[in-house]
C-alpha cells in the first residue's frame, strides 16, 4: 500500500513523498536537504522525482538530489518527470495532458492534466494512492488558488474546473500551507457559508497544534474554496460589491472569466 507524507520545506512549502515503505517518489523538491533527512529517517530509497512547474521552490533541489542519487533502486538513471512546456533541470520525461507516467519505484501510474494559470506550462498529476489523489502544485491551495504569474483568469478558471470535475473523494495535495490566510479571504467573500465557518475553526485548531491543514478533498474545496465557487451567486455578488468593472459582470464564459479575474485581483490586494 502506498502512503503520502509531507516534507516541510522553506517557510511554508510542502514537498510530497509517495512511498511504499521501500522507495519514494518525491513531488516538487524545492530543496534537497529536507528530502535527504526524510530518506535517512525512514530508511527509504529515492525512486523518482516529479515536478509540477518551473518555479525554484518546486525544482530547486533536483540537481543536488541527482548528484547524490543518480540512479533509481534498480540501477537505471533516476527518472525526473516534469511539464513539457517548461524548463525543468534534469528532466528525463516531458509530459502534457493525456500522458500517463508509469513510475516503477514505487509502482504508481500518474495521469497528467495541463493546468495553466499560475505558470504557462503547469501540470498536475492524478494517481491512486490508497484512493484518488491529486498533486496540484500551486494551481490550487486549500481554500485558495495560485497567483496568475503567467496565465490568464480564463486559463486558471478552466484549470480549476478540471479539478472540480474530479471525484469528490479525491485528496488534494497542494504545495503550500496558505490555508489560514486563504480562509480569512474566503470568509470575507462568503460570510454566510456555514461549511466555511466550520472549516475556519478546524484550521485554527490544526495550526495551533502544529499540524498541516492539507490534504483536503475535492468535495471539501467545492464547498469552501471561493475560486471553485466563482460562479455561485453569493460569490458573484461579493465580487460585484467590490465595484469598478466587476460591478458590470454579467453571464457567459467571458463574464465568468472576468468575475474570476476580479476575485483573484481582490485576493491579491487583500490583507
Amino acid at each position: 500500500m502506498l502512503k503520502v507524507e509531507p516534507i516541510p520545506a522553506f517557510q511554508d512549502n510542502y514537498i510530497w513523498a509517495i512511498h511504499d515503505g521501500h522507495s519514494v517518489a518525491i513531488v516538487d523538491p524545492g530543496e534537497a536537504a529536507p528530502v535527504e533527512r526524510f530518506l535517512a529517517d525512514r530508511g527509504l530509497a529515492l525512486g523518482a522525482i516529479v515536478i509540477t512547474h518551473h518555479h525554484g521552490d518546486h525544482q530547486g533541489g533536483v540537481a543536488d538530489l541527482l548528484a547524490a542519487h543518480p540512479n533509481d533502486p534498480a540501477g537505471a538513471p533516476m527518472p525526473v518527470v516534469g511539464p513539457g512546456g517548461e524548463r525543468i533541470g534534469g528532466r528525463t520525461q516531458a509530459v502534457r495532458e493525456g500522458d500517463t507516467v508509469a513510475l516503477r519505484h514505487p509502482a504508481l501510474a500518474l495521469r497528467v492534466l495541463d493546468v495553466p494559470g499560475h505558470t504557462a506550462g503547469h501540470v498536475a498529476y492524478i494517481g491512486d494512492v490508497d484512493g484518488p489523489a491529486l498533486f496540484c502544485g500551486d494551481t490550487m491551495f486549500a481554500s485558495g488558488c495560485g497567483r496568475l504569474f503567467e496565465g490568464t483568469p480564463a486559463q486558471m478558471l478552466d484549470s480549476l474546473d478540471k479539478f472540480a470535475a474530479l471525484h469528490g473523494d479525491t485528496r488534494v495535495y497542494c504545495a503550500h500551507e496558505y490555508t489560514t490566510s486563504n480562509v480569512k479571504f474566503a470568509r470575507a467573500v462568503e460570510p454566510g457559508n456555514a461549511a466555511l465557518a466550520a472549516w475556519s475553526a478546524r484550521v485554527d485548531a490544526l495550526r495551533e497544534a502544529g499540524q498541516p491543514t492539507v490534504p483536503t478533498t475535492v468535495a471539501h474545496e467545492r464547498a469552501v474554496n471561493p475560486f471553485l465557487r466563482s460562479r455561485e451567486p453569493s460569490v458573484r455578488q461579493a465580487v460585484q460589491a467590490q465595484g469598478g468593472k466587476a460591478g458590470q459582470i454579467g453571464a457567459g464564459e467571458a463574464d465568468d472569466a472576468a468575475a474570476f479575474g476580479a476575485l483573484r485581483a481582490w485576493k491579491d490586494n487583500f490583507r
